[in-house]
């Protein structure tokens, strides 16, 4: 059910603030941007690779390992059926990590810079 109701108003002085091009060229070279792109690039690139690489291993076994994978674990579930599905886990759990991570390391300094620029562009705004 769709509720039609007119878009939020902004009363004075609550409108975003956009920082200029120079804040933002600034702000890309300081040491405390670098520090919040290397702890991303800390955890998404390891993982990335890692998950290829079973990703990999699992399509590489399902074409050249087909009695492995044909091996009955219980029942009809055989090799390929769990690994597939540890395929999935391995996704939301991957997910569930960064979210974990993201929440701990990268927001508090994406905020933090972007409170900053925030804050010196209402500075060069009142000058």
């Amino acid at each position: 059910m769709a509720i039609e109701a007119p878009p939020p108003t902004e009363g004075a002085g609550t409108a975003p603030v956009q920082p200029s091009t120079e804040s933002f060229v600034r702000t890309q070279r300081s040491e405390e941007f670098g520090e919040l792109r290397r702890a991303h690039r800390s955890f998404a690139f390891p993982l990335t690779v890692a998950f290829i690489a079973w990703y990999l291993l699992y399509v590489l076994l399902s074409n050249y390992a087909g009695g492995l994978m044909g091996t009955k674990v219980v029942g009809h579930v055989n090799v390929a059926l769990v690994l597939g599905l540890a395929q999935f886990a391995t996704t939301f759990l991957i997910a569930w990590f960064y979210a974990r991570h993201a929440a701990a390391k990268l927001d508090p300094r994406a905020d933090a810079i972007r409170g900053r620029m925030e804050n010196e562009q209402r500075a060069e705004a009142g000058a």
